[in-house]
């Protein structure tokens, strides 16, 4: 008898799993993050990396150097996909209650 007690316990425990993990997808997905790059380039991205916003300061902008201008694009993007990887991690491992739940399981 004890072992379905435990058993009904590990239950109710993965559905509060489940319940906090939905949560904080929903809450992912509304999240903005956003990159830098050389102080000119800031590149905002929501949860599901799709753009939101760039931002350029008009005294990077030169004609003649097209390429930095994509270089700093290219980087600030890359920042704001990065912190928006780091913020998922630690939300969902919060999320699993330490529970050793592949990065896959997540969509990490």
């Amino acid at each position: 008898m004890c072992a379905f007690g435990g058993l009904g316990s590990l239950l109710k425990q993965m559905q509060q799993v489940q319940e906090n993990i939905k949560k904080t997808i929903e809450e992912l997905k509304a999240a903005e993050f956003e990159g830098q790059a050389g102080g000119a380039v800031k590149v905002t991205i929501d949860g599901q990396k799709k753009v939101k916003a760039i931002k350029i300061e008009p005294s990077v902008v030169d004609p003649e150097d097209v390429e930095m201008l994509e270089d700093l694009i290219t980087a600030a993007f890359n920042n704001a996909v990065e912190a928006a990887d780091n913020a998922k991690l630690q939300k969902m491992q919060a999320a699993t209650a330490g529970l050793p739940v592949p990065p896959e399981l997540l969509g990490l």
